[in-house]
């Protein structure tokens, strides 16, 4: 009889989600998973077709982006699903899930699991206040009997700070997923190289340094493959912002571009990028925690400390081409090591020895 995995996911949309559907079906085999969830705006319309069968959906009706009143109602709504389900494993999402599941679960009979995507205090758009309110929110939560594993090595550093009880597994994208998808797309060969990106266009994903960019390289072409409220930040006529697009035509439209563009202001490991990379495209991404823990400068990517850096970078490519090696570097990159089976054979390795251990 196989075991049962719950996850908890507050935040299941954008790369969160594509990790979780990747994560939860890779795992399916093994393990029977439950994913009790919430939905985001960027969260596909159809978005239960992207689990296996066998992957069993549970929405939670109480959780809440916002730190609310609500929270106390997800707490027990957590703990009432766990009753339910009886799971012989609990891994935490995000870290709203992740401070509430630290204390609605002890982690002594059920292994207990937390996998943050990006720290809450990491993000740059918060007052001090609120970041020292998040540290110490994630230090307090730390002792309790919970392992952390983190989604990148950089993550894991931050990790350490906390708890010994931490460990990490790289993210990673479905390879023949991708394969499949894009079989049949015929990439373009355009005049110049299309710059693009994907995401919420959010103080995170900094429009406003995308902007300035895009108004350096008028007779470039950019592309915004998301929305988000700060999308009257993209005034540069050259901007195209295409909206939310479900999975297919995202990776479709993605292959038919040239330079990924990346300006995170902070990141946990953007499954666009691993995308990117795999596609074989030239990626220019900010120089903070998960970029920087897959891109080699110079070697299968470049990474960029402020506009200057981001201007010299595409000058050069523009004057110099785009060099082969580096994208041949970074898809085997992706192949070896940052591919979703990869990831979930990492995954039910931890699941196995807590379970022996329990």
């Amino acid at each position: 009889m196989r075991k049962k995995v719950l996850f908890f996911v507050e935040a299941m949309g954008g790369g969160v989600f594509t990790y979780i559907t990747n994560l939860a079906n890779g795992l399916s085999k093994e393990f029977e998973i439950y994913v009790a969830y919430a939905t985001r705006p960027q969260t596909p319309k159809d978005y239960k077709k992207y689990f296996n069968k066998d992957v069993h959906l549970i929405k939670v009706k109480n959780f809440d982006r916002k730190i609310s009143f609500k929270d106390i109602n997800a707490f027990f709504e957590m703990k009432k699903i766990c009753q339910v389900i009886k799971p012989d494993i609990i891994h935490l999402h995000s870290s709203k899930a992740g401070i509430l599941g630290r204390w609605a679960f002890n982690g002594k009979k059920i292994p207990l699991f937390y996998t943050p995507h990006g720290y809450s205090f990491l993000m740059t758009d918060i007052s001090k206040q609120k970041e020292k309110f998040y540290r110490i929110l994630e230090k307090m939560s730390a002792s309790r009997n919970c392992t952390t594993i983190s989604c990148s090595y950089g993550e894991n550093q931050e990790t350490k700070e906390f708890t010994t009880k931490a460990c990490y597994v790289d993210n990673g994208i479905n390879i023949e997923k991708i394969n499949k998808i894009i079989a049949h797309t015929k990439k373009k060969k355009n005049k110049k190289p299309v710059v693009f990106t994907i995401g919420r266009i959010s103080i995170q994903k900094d429009p406003v340094l995308f902007n300035k960019i895009a108004e350096h390289f008028k007779d470039l072409k950019f592309v915004w493959i998301g929305d988000g409220k700060l999308r009257n930040k993209l005034t540069s006529s050259n901007i195209e912002v295409v909206g939310w697009k479900n999975e297919n035509e995202v990776l479709r439209l993605a292959n038919s571009y040239d330079i990924f563009l990346l300006t995170s202001k902070w990141e946990g490991l953007p499954m666009s990028l691993l995308e990117a990379m795999y596609l074989k495209k030239i990626c220019i991404a900010s120089n903070v925690i998960g970029n920087n823990n897959v891109i080699t400068n110079n070697y299968d990517g470049f990474l960029c400390n402020n506009l200057s850096d981001y201007i010299n970078v595409i000058c050069k490519l523009m004057n110099e081409g785009i060099p082969d090696e580096l994208l041949i570097n970074a898809k085997k990159e992706i192949i070896n090591h940052y591919n979703s089976t990869v990831m979930a054979r990492g995954y039910a390795s931890i699941y196995r020895k807590a379970l022996e251990n329990r």
